[in-house]
């Protein structure tokens, strides 16, 4: 089937669409149309399931606009760039890596504009035009915005999980100051990408679906839960470059993925993408190598889909954060961001701390003494020895600088008894692009069946769950049709009635759009009260009460197999 079959239904029928067309339209930007918009939600709508409900996580929802300094200390202002050059004669500007990748057939090249840069000049790398290329440089991925009339710098938040990461204060304590625990969000992000291409797969503007799990990182080793998964098998590909079929738990033995932590995100993923309508054969995980792994990653996996065609896929990033960003926010913004872990037994221990002089801070700082001696107060005793060493330290009180030496601040040593410690915790993130998740699963699902194209859509994300239709266009059947197609909305379920043209043709568009049953109302329905249920996939039709159509398909929607329903009803008496 030629590959701009797929994108002619998604446009013609009413899923996807360029945005702006009228103006001439914008790369990187789509809309979602009625059918897609609500594919899009149905697809959310399950990883909440997997995320929110069988997870115990709960969702947030945090602005897509932040302050600069969210992204300074996240390290995205430093670091989230990607490498282009210019054309010298035409102007025109590439993605420096992906466009010497198509040059040269080459596979994950290095980001690094030095790398790049030394490729063109040993290769003679021309631009498409003939002319020569300039230097490769570094270009920020991210809008800038200014905040308020002030003109405060801000950007477009290029992830959602930074939003949760300042959050981290007030959800420990929602989660009553224990891990570990999860925190999700569904939101839109974006990203100035260079030269977006591939539809929906690099976007300027998309969803994404992040889960936060803050764990000990003395406990990251065992998951709770990890024998849910154990046996689950993952195709894996290290940055060897093997690949190979493990179950989560022998890849965890063998030290392929370092904790069970991730092992079970992995597994838990792999079951998500299966649940939506990718088959599990097109599904694998590779392994960010060395150079392109992510300035805050300790370890980082991403989920791959085999499409017929771009190839290899990222749509889940499965990372290992450690305590990057709870450090990192912690040490620009003051606030403290660590957890407490209780000891087994209470430990004595000796220690050193700085006493603060009221009598010569009061008289110098005034009112701003007492939030200098609580800031001297929640010093570590690391400070105490650099203070001993050096004679002075310095202190942030509301945003200002203070230093103090040894008339305001004395050493003393002191045995403590602790019954816990403070640590910063790690963080597990799988982070899922819902909009390359959707194109996969559409990709997954087109197939032909008598020289007519199917969408064979899962029935729990299809947009539209039936169809009604009475056989021909008369009263009596449209009478019947119209009860049943109401009863059907009723129970919460979307479908479509059409009364228009022959009853094949109807079969046919709703095929098309992923309609995974339709209802049909005829002359025995008038005589007996049956109407026929019909199966996209095969075709097969069944008789069963109109009255019950409602609660098999609600049933049908919510995992029962068509198997299972032909069983029943030959089982019934």
């Amino acid at each position: 089937m030629p590959q701009d079959v797929l994108q002619d239904i998604l446009v013609r029928r009413g899923f996807l669409c360029p945005s702006y067309e009228v103006y001439g339209g914008v790369s990187g930007f789509y809309d979602y149309a009625p059918l897609g918009g609500m594919l899009k939600r149905n697809i959310e709508n399950l990883w909440r399931r997997f995320f929110v409900v069988e997870e115990g996580f709960f969702e947030v929802d945090t602005p897509t606009i932040a302050p600069e300094q969210v992204f300074v200390a996240s390290g995205h202002v430093e670091n989230f760039a990607d490498p282009v050059v210019s054309c010298r004669k035409c102007g025109t500007t590439y993605r420096a890596d992906h466009f010497l990748q198509e040059k040269l057939g080459a596979e994950n090249l290095s980001p690094e504009p030095e790398v790049l840069q030394r490729l063109i000049e040993e290769r003679g790398v021309r631009c498409n035009c003939g002319g020569e290329l300039g230097e490769v440089r570094r270009s920020s991925l991210m809008f800038s915005t200014t905040i308020g009339a002030g003109g405060r710098r801000g950007y477009l938040r290029p992830e959602t999980a930074q939003g949760m990461f300042v959050m981290f204060p007030r959800l420990y304590s929602f989660y009553r100051k224990k891990l570990p625990f999860g925190v999700v969000q569904i939101g839109r992000a974006y990203r100035n990408e260079i030269s977006p291409r591939q539809g929906l797969l690099r976007l300027r503007e998309f969803t994404q679906a992040e889960a936060e799990i803050f764990v000990d990182p003395e406990e990251k080793r065992v998951h709770p839960g990890f024998g849910r998964y154990a046996g689950e098998r993952l195709r894996l590909v290290p940055r060897s470059g093997e690949v190979l079929e493990l179950s989560a738990k022998e890849a965890v033995e063998r030290g392929i993925l370092p904790h069970e932590f991730l092992a079970y995100y992995m597994a838990h993923t792999r079951r998500f993408l299966m649940e939506v309508g990718i088959p599990g054969e097109r599904i694998r995980f590779r392994q960010h190598l060395k150079d392109e792994m992510a300035h805050y990653a300790e370890d980082c996996w991403d989920a791959e889909v085999l499409t017929k065609r771009y190839g290899w896929v990222e749509v889940v990033g499965i990372a290992d954060r450690t305590d990057y960003d709870l450090r990192a926010h912690e040490s620009l913004s003051g606030v403290e961001m660590r957890a407490f872990r209780q000891f087994r037994e209470a430990v004595t221990k000796r220690v050193m701390r700085l006493v603060p002089n009221m009598q010569v801070l009061g008289p110098e700082f005034r009112g701003l003494a007492p939030r200098i001696a609580e800031a001297v107060e929640k010093l570590p005793e690391e400070a105490a020895e650099e203070f001993e060493r050096t004679g002075r330290v310095e202190v942030d009180v509301e945003g200002e600088k203070v230093v103090l030496g040894e008339r305001h601040l004395r050493v003393e040593r002191v045995e403590l008894r602790q019954t816990g410690e403070k640590f910063t915790p790690h963080v597990i993130e799988p982070s899922f692009g819902i909009d390359r998740i959707l194109y996969a699963v559409l990709e997954c699902a087109l197939a032909e069946r008598e020289g007519k194209r199917v969408l064979r859509l899962r029935p729990q994300v299809a947009p539209v769950k039936a169809a009604v239709f009475p056989l021909v266009s008369r009263e009596e059947l449209e009478e019947v049709a119209l009860e049943v197609f109401r009863e059907i909305k009723s129970q919460g379920m979307p479908a479509v009635y059409d009364a228009s043209d022959s009853i094949g043709r109807r079969y046919a568009r709703v095929d098309e759009i992923g309609v995974p049953f339709a209802v049909t109302v005829d002359f025995e329905s008038l005589e007996n009260g049956t109407v026929t249920l019909r199966h996209r996939d095969t075709a097969e039709q069944v008789r069963v009460g109109a009255k019950e159509v409602p609660g098999l398909i609600r049933r049908l929607c919510e995992g029962m197999s068509w198997d299972e329903l032909r069983e029943k009803l030959a089982a019934a008496p």
